[in-house]
């Protein structure tokens, strides 16, 4: 738990380590907001982060998509995500749930370029996996922009962790 003052006064070395995987793997967008500081209040802070990502163009955005791992199979995952999927209980699949969730990642990174990205706080695997199968079957602009706003909620959830 961190609060506005402590924010304020950190280093750019602390404020990467505390911010910098609120969007997975893009410490970039951590570095752009460090900039930005004093913040006035805790909100602004969290608004001038999110607006960093939303203004980000396309391929930007594309390249953040690219960064977040796939669900259920991926090995090496950042510490949020694998506390995010844990908590899911993506570690726990059964063979079949395993095979499933493999299948859809492929088929879904070959239709769309991009892994398939859910916010799994307060999900669990078969209601993750029921959205996997329903979205693979939207077209690329209405996916592009759902797993868009599914990274900002991963990166809201994240602060919500860590400014409580």
């Amino acid at each position: 738990m961190i609060d506005l003052k402590k924010i304020n006064t950190l280093d750019k070395s602390e404020f990467l380590s505390i911010f910098g995987n609120v969007f997975e793997k893009s410490k970039w967008i951590t570095e752009k907001a460090f900039n930005l500081k004093p913040f006035n209040n805790l909100e602004s802070f969290v608004t001038i982060i999110i607006n960093i990502y939303e203004k980000s163009d396309n391929e930007t955005i594309l390249t953040i998509l690219n960064l977040h791992p796939e669900l259920a199979v991926e090995k090496k995952l950042t510490k949020n995500s694998e506390m995010e999927q844990n908590q899911a209980n993506l570690k726990e699949c059964t063979p079949e749930e395993f095979d499933e969730f493999k299948k859809l990642n492929i088929e879904y990174k070959k239709k769309f370029n991009f892994p398939f990205i859910i916010a799994v706080k307060g999900k669990y695997k078969n209601e993750i996996l029921n959205k996997f199968k329903e979205r693979i079957n939207n077209s690329l602009e209405e996916e592009f922009l759902e797993a868009k706003n599914q990274v900002k909620k991963i990166a809201m959830s994240r602060l919500k962790e860590i400014i409580k």
